[in-house]
């Protein structure tokens, strides 16, 4: 009961992919899940004592979900490519799997920098996510920002991971362009409707403002604005694309 499985979902992420398995390494079984990445993630991840297992993605969840079922041992640990344990999170981890104390799975807060900064405003100081969890009583739901349903009750780590999903300014909007247009498609087809107004003027605006006055993204400086304007227009994004997808225009 105290062996962990690690779990990495990786696109083209060679960038990230050596430090994110180090940052593991205390794991007694990684799985590399790829979603055919065309750079070299996949050979840079050969060159570790990992297990890769290639699919195609069809959304979040379902790829978790997937790599779950394949692992060797109850207790998973799922890291994001972009994400690094930290050897104080990496204690806990360790003594949780021996001692969970009634637990099924365990919250662990996340350090976000952006553009060289570490953002500890803007939202980002209450970013928690379940990633140690006993796979008999959780699972992932949501096609995109996929959370886990648990059977059982969940702690907290005291101490925070570290999230590093800025690589540049074009890779970060790629991102946002990428869950707006698996977010539009799924509105689409539960045939949402949408309101040009609210939808591509009001709202994207209104998350501008929650993210950089009302969780104070101000505090962070010029990187906190921008951090602002970029959630803004990922709403603004997701909306645009369904817009389009009523009219037939991919």
């Amino acid at each position: 009961m105290t062996k962990i499985s690690a779990i990495i979902p990786t696109l083209n992420e060679e960038i990230h992919i050596a430090d994110a398995i180090k940052s593991v390494s205390f794991a007694d079984e990684i799985i590399v899940i790829d979603s055919f990445s065309t750079d070299k993630t996949l050979a840079i991840a050969a060159q570790h004592n990992v297990k890769i297992i290639k699919r195609k993605f069809d959304d979040f969840s379902s790829q978790k979900n997937f790599a779950i079922s394949q692992a060797k041992h109850s207790w998973i640990y799922i890291l994001d490519a972009d994400e690094r344990v930290t050897p104080k999170v990496e204690k806990e981890i360790l003594a949780a799997v021996k001692d969970p104390e009634g637990f099924v799975g365990f919250y662990v807060r996340r350090s976000f920098y952006f553009a060289g900064k570490h953002i500890k405003y803007g939202g980002c100081q209450s970013d928690k996510v379940v990633r140690l969890f006993l796979k008999e009583h959780c699972a992932y739901e949501g096609v995109v920002h996929e959370t886990i349903v648990s059977s059982g009750k969940l702690g907290f780590f005291k101490n925070r991971i570290e999230h590093f999903s800025y690589k540049s300014f074009d890779h970060y909007i790629s991102k946002m362009n990428h869950y707006g247009a698996i977010r539009a498609k799924q509105y689409f087809e539960k045939r949402k409707k949408i309101n040009y107004l609210f939808h591509i003027v009001i709202k994207p605006a209104a998350r501008f403002c929650i993210h950089y006055f009302i969780r104070l993204g101000l505090l962070d400086g010029f990187p906190g604005y921008i951090f602002a304007r970029t959630q803004a227009y990922g709403v603004y994004s997701r909306y645009i694309k369904l817009w389009l997808l009523k009219r037939g225009i991919d």
